[in-house]
């Protein structure tokens, strides 16, 4: 099938796309390269820079996508703490209009990367199940929830279907080591550089973190599946606190790097993990890499191994 693949150039995107070509899917990658690579985009694949916010209808009319698969975001915590209008214009506005281009074009499903480490909030059952209460404490979770709700609207009104994946703390090769990333691949670059890292906080917040490549196996499952709409947690179920987490990916390096110590940030939520049972009943997905491997791989890829 033609699949349109949004934030296709970023991190989690690039290997979703990879992926989908491998099952012999026709993919059209769109992204803005804010923080995309142009680089990441798999050979094979059609690209085309444009933001998500315009509705990409031209794109739409061109390619004329039998789904969509929606990775693009604003996607740091600490910004949409900063920005939470500019989280809400990319992640809130920029989904409807997709969705918009979805009906006008007759797209039949739609896979929505949403976010469990977000949407939850302060959790009180661990791991959480797809229906634990959802009171997000970000603007981000607040966008990624709104987005699920509209994909539920857009089902009821016009029949589009769809499966929003809640995304544990994804890791692997080629996330950005700057910016906006994951601690996993801030920890991996600092340690190719023999630099410190910072912990903030306590150290003992946890997250449940989800190896990329089972990530993009959990959209194929749901782009090829039919499984009912809805929520799907793709996570492990385990949680790791991130001094723990640095602790491991220091001996696995074997570079003797001390991390350092900061300040809690605002909006970061202490404990964090989901439950992926109705995946793995649903979807026919598990997550399949250890945190062992996924790390010795992550670690390099970076060339801190």
């Amino acid at each position: 099938m033609r699949v349109l693949v949004t934030g296709g150039a970023g991190f989690i995107g690039s290997h979703v796309s990879e992926a989908l070509l491998v099952r012999g899917h026709e993919v059209t990658v769109v992204d803005d390269l804010s923080s995309g690579k142009r680089g990441n985009v798999p050979e094979g694949a059609d690209f085309h820079e444009a933001d998500v916010r315009t509705g990409c209808a031209e794109i739409f009319r061109s390619f004329r996508p039998d789904a969509l698969c929606h990775l693009a975001a604003q996607m740091d915590v600490r910004r949409s703490v900063r920005e939470p209008d500019f989280d809400a214009d990319v992640n809130v506005l920029g989904t409807v209009r997709l969705l918009e281009s979805c009906v006008a074009h007759g797209v039949g499903k739609v896979v929505f990367a949403s976010t469990g480490g977000a949407v939850y909030g302060e959790q009180n059952e661990f791991p959480a199940p797809e229906n634990h209460p959802q009171y997000p404490v970000s603007p981000y979770g607040v966008s990624k929830l709104a987005g699920e709700r509209y994909l539920h609207y857009y089902r009821a009104q016009h029949g589009l279907p769809y499966a929003a994946l809640r995304y544990a703390n994804v890791y692997g090769p080629r996330q950005d080591p700057h910016g906006e990333a994951g601690v996993v691949a801030i920890f991996s670059g600092n340690l190719a550089e023999g630099q410190p890292s910072t912990i903030f906080g306590t150290g003992e917040q946890t997250r449940d973190y989800v190896y990329v490549g089972d990530v993009a196996r959990a959209n194929v499952l749901a782009l090829e599946g039919d499984a009912p709409d809805g929520a799907y947690n793709i996570g492990t179920g385990i949680e790791t606190s991130v001094t723990e987490l640095y602790e491991r990916m220091r001996r696995l390096s074997g570079r003797d790097v001390a991390a350092e110590r900061g300040p809690a940030k605002p909006g970061e939520q202490s404990r964090s993990s989901v439950d992926p049972t109705k995946a793995a009943r649903e979807l026919g997905w598990k997550p399949e890499t250890d945190l062992a491997s996924g790390l010795e791989r992550t670690l390099r890829f970076f060339g801190a191994l």
